[in-house]
């Protein structure tokens, strides 16, 4: 056939096939970042390390969206994300590596267990196959933790992420705060997910349903108890300030005409300003507030678990009164003290509850006991304490007169010991969310990471700590995560020489004899200016006023060392194993 260029062939070409697109799919480290996001973190406390180096990878790319602050160990890291959490009512988030980088996390992740603060804790592991090997830096977090978190998890796989994440949060600030650890495996970090990154907050687990709305019948019990009480006495615990129930709390207050005292972690719920706030609990609290416990005729407990602290000998503790106990976790109802009518849910909504139904009521006689207490103990002890003969500065001194100076308004932290009590004395707070400290573990070092978290968590408020110079020297690289941020963290060590408290028990009840307290101690102040940070030292009474100026006037960081009477004791005190109502005054 002879072919004719003038004729065309018509080919039929075939449409190609509509392209699938393929799902973007990404590693397990950008997944755990991306979780994160989605969380709503804006900050994590972290420190690099080998088996969490993907997920360090994965952070360079997100830089715009989320803040990683470089700690100088890890511990720093677990008290900066407490203090973050505690002043934000955010959940604190820590990023660390196996091993020694998870074991250092330790003992901020038990001190955040039992004060309350929600902490997800994110932590490297060798890859899967080499579990249970003794691999290098290798340790069963998981295990070591178990008794110290809310929940742990270890993840193997990258798909898991999403998921194990948001149930991390969800357990971590749901019902009673608390801290939960994420083990991630190597190998899930690095391998792509098999499917697209998808994140679903969690909202409810079947396994897990803490209560928050009291029972109806239980508010009904405890409103009749507060009708008829003759001598009520109310404590404000750390759940009124987890639960944002300050304002409920006042209106509570104010309607039934209550005396109120704060634990040691409810302090700045109240205002020392308020006429019915009579004080704080406690081994080292007001002389009134103990004593008087073993004379009311009811305790309404909100937001407090009755640490030993508070009631010292509990078989000799407030026996003549009935119990009211408003708390969010049902395993401290009737685990110290018997309640008469227990309140299970969050502290908000219980008074809100409870607001209606309790009477209006003039308590102004019983009140007035408190005061003819507080005369007593202002004689012996306050007026001593703040205008002192001594030529030695008094801690108090040094407390009160920043208190006078930030108008009661600051976020203040205390580390643990002597320092800690007489913060906790003599700051007067007056506006809520004020004070931060380790509380039941009594962790010492705490302060000055905390202090940290705390300022990134309130840039906009002022934040003082105030710290002995043995715990100073704990944490004392942590100068190094504040300098090189800049934040303007004020640091008072009050310095006397000694481990304070632990010389005050040997003085007491060991006949002065001191062992190992007593501490020779570096420049401070030198060694603040080697990581960047100005400071000075005051060791004089006239000098004071000005020295505390110049710390507050100060927009970065400053260390104020203060030298202070090396052998002064902290009082009222109930000795341990002593009812509440045998508190010392000397």
């Amino acid at each position: 056939m002879e072919f004719n260029e003038n004729q065309t062939e018509t080919v039929q070409i075939a449409e190609p096939a509509a392209t699938v697109a393929k799902p973007e799919l990404i590693n397990g480290s950008h997944a755990v970042i991306r979780s994160l996001i989605e969380e709503g973190v804006d900050t994590i406390f972290g420190y690099p390390g080998g088996a969490i180096m993907p997920v360090y990878d994965a952070i360079y790319d997100y830089q715009e969206s989320i803040d990683h602050i470089l700690v100088r160990h890890e511990q720093g890291a677990a008290h900066a994300a407490e203090g973050y959490a505690r002043v934000s009512g955010k959940v604190g988030v820590c990023l660390v590596t196996s091993g020694p980088g998870a074991t250092n996390l330790v003992t901020g992740i038990a001190d955040a267990i039992i004060d309350s603060t929600p902490l997800v804790c994110v932590v490297g592991q060798v890859a899967a196959h080499l579990l249970g090997t003794d691999a290098f830096q290798e340790t069963d977090v998981i295990g070591i933790t178990i008794p110290i978190t809310k929940w742990n998890y270890q993840i193997t796989r990258a798909d898991e992420i999403p998921e194990i994440m948001a149930k991390a949060f969800y357990i971590a600030k749901s019902g009673r705060p608390g801290p939960v650890l994420i083990d991630i495996t190597k190998n899930a970090q690095n391998e792509l997910m098999s499917k697209a990154f998808s994140y679903k907050k969690c909202e409810n687990l079947i396994s897990y349903r803490p209560r928050l709305a009291p029972k109806t019948e239980q508010v009904e019990a405890a409103a009749k108890l507060i009708n008829e009480a003759k001598k009520p006495f109310l404590f404000v615990g750390h759940g009124v300030r987890i639960s944002h129930a300050e304002n409920e709390l006042i209106q509570f207050i104010e309607k039934t005409d209550i005396p109120a005292a704060s634990t040691l972690l409810g302090l700045s719920s109240v205002s020392v300003d308020h006429p019915n706030y009579v004080g704080w609990l406690g081994m080292h609290g007001n002389y009134g507030t103990n004593v008087l416990t073993n004379q009311c005729d009811l305790i309404i407990a909100v937001g407090m678990r009755f640490d030993d602290r508070v009631t010292g000998d509990v078989s000799r503790y407030a026996k003549q009164a009935k119990v009211v106990h408003i708390e969010i976790d049902p395993a401290e109802i009737d685990k110290i003290v018997k309640a008469d009518a227990p309140v299970v849910g969050d502290a908000k909504l219980a008074l809100e509850m409870l607001l209606p139904l309790v009477k209006e009521n003039d308590h102004k006689s019983w009140i007035a006991e408190f005061k003819k207490f507080d005369v007593i103990e202002n004689e012996k002890i306050t007026q001593p304490e703040l205008a002192p003969t001594t030529e030695k500065i008094k801690m108090a001194e040094v407390i009160r007169t920043l208190s006078d100076k930030t108008k009661g308004e600051a976020v203040v932290l205390a580390d643990v010991g002597q320092h800690q009590m007489m913060t906790a004395r003599y700051y007067q707070f007056k506006k809520p969310n004020s004070f931060i400290t380790s509380g039941g573990l009594g962790t010492m070092g705490y302060a000055l990471p905390a202090a940290f978290g705390a300022k990134v968590g309130a840039p906009d408020r002022e934040v003082v700590a105030f710290i002995g110079d043995g715990c100073f020297q704990m944490t004392i690289q942590e100068l190094g995560t504040i300098a090189q941020s800049g934040l303007p963290v004020k640091i008072i060590i009050l310095n006397n020489n000694f481990l304070g408290m632990v010389r005050q028990w040997q003085q007491l009840f060991h006949q002065k004899r001191y062992s190992f307290v007593e501490l020779q101690n570096p420049d401070f102040i030198t060694i603040a200016k080697g990581f960047g940070i100005n400071g000075h030292t005051c060791s004089s009474r006239d000098n004071l006023q000005d020295s505390l100026d110049t710390l507050l006037a100060s927009d970065k960081p400053y260390l104020l060392e203060v030298i202070v009477e090396n052998e002064e004791n902290v009082f009222p005190m109930v000795p341990t194993g002593a009812c509440v109502s045998d508190i010392r005054l000397e």
